[in-house]
């Protein structure tokens, strides 16, 4: 078993380019089921949490290859594209 709080410590990596995703920030849930659809990254957009774009990236749950102790490590061939949500 593990807690929400251990998945949110943890660095996204990209296994196909080796790209730092960032942190994992929320989940998306489906309510009927009780399963995790997707995790949603915060991205590297702003500064301290105040300048500039804060970007957000939805991968789907069967995206994720590995969870380690460290990092989770996801596989997306095509560019991510932000979340306007």
């Amino acid at each position: 078993m593990m807690y929400i709080s251990e998945f949110q410590t943890k660095d996204v990596v990209n296994v196909s380019d080796g790209k730092k995703l960032g942190n994992i920030g929320d989940f998306d849930i489906n309510v009927t089921t009780g399963k995790i659809q997707a995790i949603i990254i915060n991205g590297h957009g702003k500064m301290l949490g105040f300048f500039g774009k804060d970007e957000e990236f939805v991968i789907p749950w069967r995206n994720i290859v590995k969870i380690g102790e460290d990092v989770i490590l996801v596989r997306m061939n095509r560019q991510i594209e932000s979340s306007d949500e």
